[in-house]
């Protein structure tokens, strides 16, 4: 689980791209003792907007749950381009069921 989290990490992080982006500030909070890793965004220099999440990703047991992802070069490919398995990887944002349902008490 170690390099799973290391690689999700990392990949996140690069989303922030230093920390701009076309109008916005990036920041990216990762989070190693819940496995809990995301990008947010927020106006700049103008706030026109509430902030937003860009990519929020989180770590369960040996899967990557996706809950969000509004980029147009998809976190899934640059998981799978640095060795995850697909079928270790769960789209939450597409409705794929998430491994940890019954924490939330959601209907599935």
């Amino acid at each position: 689980m170690d390099i799973l989290k290391t690689i999700l990490r990392g990949e996140v992080q690069k989303y922030a791209a230093g920390g701009r982006g076309a109008n916005v500030l990036l920041f990216a909070i990762l989070d190693d003792e819940q496995g809990i890793y995301a990008v947010n965004a927020v106006d700049y220099p103008q706030r026109e907007d509430v902030a937003g999440v860009v990519i929020l990703a989180r770590l369960v047991g040996n899967k990557v749950v996706i809950e969000e992802d509004m980029t147009d070069k998809k976190l899934v490919d640059a998981l799978m381009q640095r060795g995850i398995l697909r079928d270790q990887i769960i789209l939450a944002y597409e409705a794929e069921p998430i491994p940890d349902a019954d924490q939330f008490e959601l209907d599935v």
